[in-house]
């Protein structure tokens, strides 16, 4: 609490500069929910869980004039989307950083530097990469926080944005001895996203193509953490998969469509005599919204090549409605019932390893101001 009003009190100060100082504009969210998690197939989870939880997110802007500007958000940082579960009366809820990124927008292109989001709730391509046989629910969004330190340039292309993103996806190589082969300065984890947006009509079409340039890690989670067969979710380190797919916009009517196909493969031996990593996999999206309903539903399937094929097969949906309760030029408030189907299988030789379900039924209140 004492750090969420020192945080209150500086945001006060900056917003009461004077005019010829940066146009700061303060804003945000808090909101509480109730989840229950329900669990089925071969895991070893087998009580139904009945969570509260609460989120406050902090957003900053200032226009420093001439096209430059700066944004932040600041949040609690968990593997959760910034959710924090209340376990008891002494639960803190602890306030960071979660992005924050400065640059300048001109007429035809841009840039900009920093913690930068990734709109991976939208954009999937970063989930398939990172968690190629485990691309549900939204990884990066959730696990990840939607954002990784990196450089943006953006230039219009056409009638399209062309936008290059270069990302450090880790920074865990300290050392150039031989020894460590494919260690050193320029061997953490780097990768780079290419994007193109544009419209033709009605229909907004976004290719794109992302590859891990040096030695990044990728890796998948087991339903829950406490699953007792993680081990058929494995990480891959020290690998250069690449990514590529796109996303298309459809409107109808009220009704907004889009659809998303992404490939991601990784043929690779790691360095120092490390196993040999070979995989492949898909994610197909197809996602509605109407008024302040929407409905995703995501395919991801993938296989492991190495030894005896071990295929991953996933499926996921997204429900939630959005119901306004209050609304003005200040803020609102709103309430919104949210479902989130999980199901996970791992296969190989005819058997089925993994088999498992699991249903969040949750309820959201939110204000924003």
């Amino acid at each position: 609490m004492k750090k969420m009003l020192s945080l209150a009190a500086m945001f006060a100060v900056l917003a009461s500069a004077s005019t010829a100082q940066a146009e700061l504009k303060l804003g945000g969210d808090a909101s509480v929910r109730v989840r229950e998690d329900s669990y089925a197939g071969n895991t070893n989870i087998t009580d139904d869980n009945l969570s509260w939880q609460y989120r406050v997110r902090l957003n900053a802007s200032a226009d420093l004039g001439d096209g430059y500007f700066f944004k932040t958000m600041i949040t609690n940082e968990n593997d959760d989307g910034g959710w924090v579960t209340s376990n008891n009366i002494q639960n803190e809820f602890s306030l960071s950083v979660s992005n924050f990124y400065f640059g300048r927008m001109l007429e035809n292109c841009h840039y900009m530097a920093g913690r930068l989001p990734l709109n991976s709730f939208n954009n999937p391509i970063f989930d398939i990469t990172l968690f190629p046989t485990t691309a549900v629910d939204n990884p990066v969004y959730n696990i990840f926080m939607d954002r990784a330190y990196g450089l943006n340039y953006g230039t219009k292309i056409g009638n399209g944005m062309l936008n290059a993103t270069l990302v450090v996806l880790d920074d865990a190589s300290t050392t150039t001895s031989p020894s460590t082969d494919g260690d050193g300065i320029f061997n953490d984890g780097y990768a780079l996203h290419l994007d193109y947006k544009v419209n033709v009509g009605n229909v907004t079409l976004e290719p794109q193509f992302l590859t891990v340039l040096t030695n990044g890690t990728t890796g998948s989670q087991p339903i829950d953490s406490s699953d007792a067969v993680l081990h058929y979710y494995p990480i891959y380190a020290k690998i250069t998969p690449w990514t590529v797919g796109g996303l298309v916009g459809v409107p109808a009517g009220d009704l907004k469509l889009t659809f998303g196909a992404f490939y991601t493969a990784c043929n690779d031996t790691t360095p120092n005599g490390g196993p040999s990593v070979d995989y492949n996999g898909y994610l197909f999206r197809v996602k509605g919204e109407i008024g302040n309903f929407m409905i995703s539903y995501d395919y991801n399937r993938a296989t492991d090549k190495v030894g005896v094929d071990t295929k991953h097969t996933n499926n996921f949906i997204w429900a939630q409605y959005k119901i306004p309760v209050y609304s003005s030029a200040m803020g609102s408030v709103t309430l919104q019932p949210t479902l989130r189907y999980t199901t996970n299988k791992a296969e190989s030789n005819g058997t089925t390893y993994v088999d498992q379900q699991r249903l969040r039924s949750e309820l959201w209140a939110t204000v924003t101001f």
